[in-house]
């Protein structure tokens, strides 16, 4: 990996590119109102399952096989794992996260280094709206990543912000959170290889009903921290 690739990555996994990541807890928060996640342990529980169960399964698979779409310049191709992304969210407000994380991409896109490639274009046309996991997929392809190291930062950037989002609903002090972050970290190689070969048989999976069951509580929830 060359050192712009790295940086690149580097760059698209923070916390601090500007997509909203932050912003949603992706049913945890409501996992602390229902009582299921209250404290460190439980926290990283919930967060190593939500990893395997869900991410390793249905978002990182369908982000490495867009890659591979994108690479060759198949933009039928991106457009149906887009399609299945989308038909896969169970609940609205996890089709609006998915969408809106995908347009904000879409527009870090156009202001940066690659902006004329045509690709940033067919990314931006899909319809309703380009996913998180294809305009991720996009930009690291853009980096010079190759499936392996674009997982990777794909799956630490979501370690990161759920992380952030359990420092504050649960709540968590910092030492625990890099705990748990810990913990994921050392989980992630074995999601990806996961999720890898998953891409390679054609399979990704989007079913997991509790996530689904707290994510629609958490559109009706009484007290929100995170967007719903």
């Amino acid at each position: 990996m060359t050192p712009a690739t790295l940086l690149g990555l580097l760059w698209l996994a923070s916390p601090a590119l500007p997509v909203g990541g932050f912003s949603y807890s992706e049913g945890l928060e409501a996992a602390v109102e229902a009582g299921l996640v209250h404290d460190e342990a439980s926290a990283g529980r919930w967060l190593l399952q939500q990893l395997e169960l869900a991410h390793a399964r249905a978002e990182a698979p369908a982000a490495a096989q867009a890659a591979r779409a994108w690479r060759a310049g198949d933009a039928e191709r991106a457009a149906a794992i887009n399609a299945w992304v989308l038909a896969t969210r169970e609940t609205s407000e996890l089709r609006r996260q998915a969408e809106q994380m995908g347009r904000s991409l879409v527009e870090w896109l156009k202001n940066g280094a690659h902006a004329a490639d045509p690709r940033i274009a067919a990314l931006a046309a899909l319809a309703p709206a380009p996913t998180w996991p294809v305009a991720f997929a996009l930009a690291g392809v853009l980096a010079g990543a190759d499936d392996e190291a674009l997982l990777h930062a794909f799956g630490f950037g979501w370690c990161e912000n759920l992380v952030q989002a359990a420092m504050k609903a649960v709540p968590l002090g910092q030492a625990a959170a890099q705990r748990i972050l810990s913990q994921l970290a050392a989980a992630l190689p074995a999601a990806a290889a996961q999720a890898l070969a998953r891409a390679d048989e054609g399979e990704p999976q989007a079913f997991s009903p509790m996530l689904a069951i707290l994510s629609s509580r958490h559109e009706a929830q009484y007290s929100r921290l995170f967007r719903s």
